[in-house]
Parts: C-alpha cells; sequence; structure tokens
C-alpha cells in the first residue's frame, strides 16, 4: 500500500542531494489551553491574575475565549525537549501563583454552572484589545459559551529557510520562492486532513465529558456514572459533533478551500466578507453595546474551524489573510490534540517524536487536491474516529472503499516506520520507538489514552469530573513542589513588566474611536 503514496522516492532525492540534515531541522512550538478552575470544580470568575502580566501583549501566557481559559504559548525552537522544558516551566510559574486554584488538566471542561457564568476574556482599554472581546463576545452567541472552554494543544511546525532554497532547486522549480514554499505547506496541510484522523485515534483523550457541559440538551451520548456522559469507544469528544464546529449544515459556515494558497484565501475572504442571515438577527450593536464584530459567516479569519491551518507570519494587527497573500505560508498549526491528563503539561516528547514522522511523511507523500467526496470522507474519518475510534472492525473511506480503521492505521505507520529510521538515522532512536508504541495501539486500542481514561474511571469507580480533579490535583502537586529556575523566574518577571508596559503604551496610542477602528481593520485597512 505505502506505494501509492509516492514518498520513497522523494526521500530518496533528498537523500541523495545531500539534504537529508536540512530536512530533518525545523522548529516546533506548542500552545496549550488549560482553565482556571476553583478548589470546589468550578471555572474560575477571577480576572487573569496581574502576576502574569497583559494578556494582550505577554508573548508566552494569555487567554483564548475566556478570562479562565489559559493560553500557554511556547518559542519555536529547534530542539523538541527545550521546547517540552520551556512549557513545563510555564506551568510551574503559573501554578506557583495560583493560590488555591488549579489548573485543569483536561479538554473537556470542570463542572459548568450555566454559559453566563463562562467570563469572556478581557483586554484592557485600547481599540485593539476592546476588538479581541467582542469577537469573543459574538462566539459566545453563534456557537454558544459552553463549546469555547473545551481546551486543546496546537502543534506549530516549519522548516528552516535552507531546506526550502534548496529543495526548490533539487525538484528544479525556478518560480518565485515564497511562491513555492507556500504551495508546498499547502500540500502538507492537505495530506495532514487526510490522515489526520489517525491523530485523535493514538493521542485522544476526551471520550467523556461532565453532564453540566450539554446543559440539558438531548443528546445520544451514553451514561457512565449518575453525572457523566461518554461513547464507549470514543477517543475525541473535543473532535466529535459536541466539540466547537462551524455549523455548515445550518448555512452559517464554510469549507475553505486548500487547493491552493489563492483558493484557500479566497474562501476565508468570502466568508469574512458575506453577511449570514441567521447572524444578522442577532445584532452586531445593539443598544449602544457590541454583540459581535459584524453579521458575517466569519466575523474574523481565526473563527474558521479546522483540524489544521497554514500559518502567515502576522505583523502588528495585520489580518491573516492580508500576510498570507503579501508574504505566504509560514508555518503549519495542528490543532487536533487533545490535553492529555496523564501528562502534568498535557503533551508528552512521544506526541512530539510521532509529529517527526507524521509531518515529514505527510509532506513527502502525493498531495492531489481534494475533490468534493474526499472532503466528505476526510470529514466522516475524523468524526468516526472521534466518536467510535476504538470499535472494533470499524471502517473508513479511503479512495471511495471502506477500508478498516486499523488496516490502515498499520500502512501509515509502516510508511511512516521508514521515515522515521531515515529520521533518527538508525534503528533505535526516539522517531522509531514512538512509532512502536503507536502500532502497539492499534493492534490494541485499549492502550490508547481514551481506553486508559475509561478503564481508570471503571477501576476507581470515578466520573469524569472526579478523574480529572484527582489528576489535576497530582499535577498542581508536582509542579509546586518544583519551582522555575531563577534564570527561568527572571525572565518570565521581566515578561510580566515588559507587557504591562507595552499594553499601557497601546492605550496610550489610541487615536481614533472604536468604531473607526473597527471598520478600518475589517475593510483591510493598513498600518494597525
Amino acid at each position: 500500500m505505502d506505494d501509492d503514496w509516492g514518498y520513497r522516492a522523494r526521500m530518496a532525492a533528498i537523500e541523495r542531494a545531500g539534504l537529508a540534515g536540512l530536512f530533518r531541522a525545523g522548529l516546533v512550538g506548542l500552545e496549550k489551553e488549560t482553565l482556571r478552575v476553583s478548589p470546589s470544580g468550578t471555572i474560575s470568575p477571577k480576572p487573569h491574575p496581574a502576576v502574569f502580566g497583559s494578556a494582550l501583549t505577554h508573548p508566552y501566557i494569555t487567554t483564548d475565549f475566556s478570562e479562565a481559559l489559559l493560553e500557554l504559548i511556547t518559542p519555536a525552537l529547534a530542539d523538541k525537549g527545550e521546547v517540552l522544558d520551556f512549557l513545563d516551566d510555564l506551568h510551574r510559574f503559573i501554578q506557583a501563583h495560583l493560590e488555591e486554584e488549579i489548573l485543569w488538566g483536561a479538554s473537556m471542561p470542570c463542572l459548568l454552572e450555566g454559559a453566563e457564568r463562562i467570563p469572556l476574556a478581557r483586554y484592557g482599554s485600547s481599540n485593539a484589545a476592546r476588538m479581541k472581546t467582542i469577537y469573543r463576545r459574538g462566539l459566545g452567541y453563534r456557537y454558544g459559551r459552553t463549546m469555547q472552554v473545551i481546551a486543546g494543544v496546537h502543534y506549530n511546525c516549519s522548516f528552516v529557510d535552507d531546506f526550502w532554497s534548496a529543495y526548490q532547486e533539487l525538484v528544479g522549480e525556478t518560480g518565485d520562492p515564497v511562491h513555492f514554499r507556500s504551495e508546498a505547506y499547502m500540500g502538507l496541510v492537505r495530506n495532514i486532513q487526510r490522515y489526520g484522523w489517525l491523530i485523535p485515534y493514538l493521542f485522544g483523550a476526551s471520550p467523556a465529558v461532565c453532564k453540566t457541559f450539554v446543559q440539558g440538551a438531548a443528546t445520544d451520548l451514553v451514561p457512565f456514572d449518575a453525572h457523566t456522559l461518554h461513547y464507549p469507544h470514543a477517543t475525541s469528544l473535543r473532535l466529535g459533533d459536541i466539540g466547537y464546529q462551524n455549523r455548515q449544515e445550518e448555512g452559517t459556515g464554510i469549507k475553505a478551500n486548500y487547493d491552493s494558497l489563492d483558493a484557500y484565501i479566497r474562501s476565508l475572504s468570502w466568508a469574512i466578507e458575506t453577511p449570514c442571515p441567521h447572524y444578522e438577527a442577532i445584532g452586531v450593536k445593539v443598544d449602544g453595546h457590541y454583540r459581535q464584530l459584524n453579521a458575517n459567516i466569519l466575523q474574523i479569519e481565526n473563527e474558521y474551524y479546522s483540524s489544521v491551518r497554514p500559518k502567515p507570519l502576522l505583523e502588528g494587527l495585520e489580518k491573516p489573510t492580508q500576510a498570507l497573500r503579501r508574504r505566504g505560508v509560514r508555518y503549519i498549526e495542528v490543532r487536533s490534540f487533545d490535553v492529555n491528563a496523564f501528562e502534568p503539561a498535557g503533551v508528552s516528547a512521544e506526541q512530539l517524536h510521532f509529529m517527526d514522522a507524521f509531518i515529514r511523511f505527510c509532506f513527502l507523500a502525493d498531495s492531489p487536491r481534494i475533490a468534493a467526496r474526499e472532503r466528505r470522507a476526510i470529514d466522516d474519518n475524523l468524526v468516526l474516529t472521534a466518536h467510535r475510534g476504538r470499535e472494533p472492525g470499524l471502517r473508513l473511506e479511503r479512495a471511495g472503499q471502506a477500508i478498516p480503521l486499523r488496516d490502515w492505521a498499520l500502512a501509515l505507520l509502516d510508511a511512516m516506520t521508514a521515515i522515521a529510521d531515515w529520521f533518527d538515522g538508525g534503528p533505535g532512536g526516539p522517531c522509531v520507538a514512538s512509532l512502536q508504541r503507536q502500532r502497539a495501539k492499534v493492534l490494541d486500542p485499549d492502550l490508547t489514552p481514551s481506553a486508559r481514561m475509561l478503564a481508570e474511571m471503571r477501576e476507581r469507580r470515578e466520573g469524569f469530573f472526579a478523574f480529572a480533579q484527582r489528576l489535576s490535583q497530582a499535577h498542581r502537586q508536582a509542579y509546586l513542589a518544583r519551582p522555575p529556575s531563577a534564570e527561568r523566574l527572571a525572565l518570565f518577571q521581566h515578561l510580566t513588566q515588559d507587557s504591562l508596559r507595552r499594553q499601557a503604551a497601546l492605550e496610550a496610542a489610541d487615536d481614533q474611536p472604536f468604531d473607526t477602528f473597527l471598520a478600518h481593520y475589517l475593510a483591510g485597512g493598513s498600518g494597525l
């Protein structure tokens, strides 16, 4: 089966050209979301702690939808161990300043007391800050606030610049280097979508959810106990129907076109410029207060949900579509990792070593354009894996044919193992070792994080909330036992003060009414 993917010829050409070292090199960064939770297990009502600096301008500690939903960001680094160490230190720094609060160690949220008790993130009084909060208020109106407090881990990766110039010469492409790099990244994105169902199968860690999450709504989730709902063979409810989705079936969503960078930009631009009657009914500015930034299908580009995104490097408040037009794709963001409750930081070295092989396989494999039928199959495969991935005999759709998930997963891992062996420089390296562990999960689904969660919950006779709270408390104690180094602590303290100064400077520099600022931004004005 691996001959169908065409990766071996490209791998051999890279090896012959002496580019293997550059191909192995690259930058990796992580973004990890986590709720601040009170000792009783509810979302913290407290504002973002001032000791963490400004959520608007801090490079590594910010907030997502809610004031209580922290987002921890690492720099992009060549050494994956250093990336994990940095994320670990962020947790240690934060936990040391949370007093009695804990960092929720699972993707699905803690006890919810109603959407109105979920505080929106606040970023200050500047126009940019107001826009960020209004955007989140709009998400709440459009999708409900409970959906927005689901947490995940985002994996960012890029190849080094020297690789791109050498690889373009290798394949004989004489065109614009920015265009070449962007289209190669788009091919990578298409393959991550094709084969991305493998990630929730191997690493999904959200098979169950607290009953308070559904808030009495009708659901076909099965009771696990009096307080917990689940699917018996689920891997990732976060990526399933109950997670955050653009509701295309209601005529309010889109499917981005990944055929090329230009097609992707056009599809997103259409969505952020096209009014939606469903959202017009909500209202934009009601009684002098904004409910959303606009009533278009997407308020801004970030609203589009996808398991993977091609990303530019932004300059200031530049719109992502503008940055993509000007400077092309600079890295890839994979958004399908659940927070692993068994890992204090929510992500492990094993996952990063797997991604080394997965990303390079997806880059080297043939990547034709995605036709309508395959688009539907990609979506169906992801949801099937999320809801029923461990179900014996489950079949997915590949090239119009039903194929057992197990068979397809093993074939993919076989192909990736050849790349991993090459990546490690021989057998016994960390990339190969990770793939061996993933193969074991395919052969025995009970080894997956989702199965381990449910098994431990059964053995201890505890529901999802008790399980997640117990592990979150254990992670808290581990972090408190070992604070960050003096050097890292000094860095975080410096960044706290610097971010507060930068926020104050932005607020002082505002020289136009918010309505004017927003209209200028949405119209694509420069210099923001």
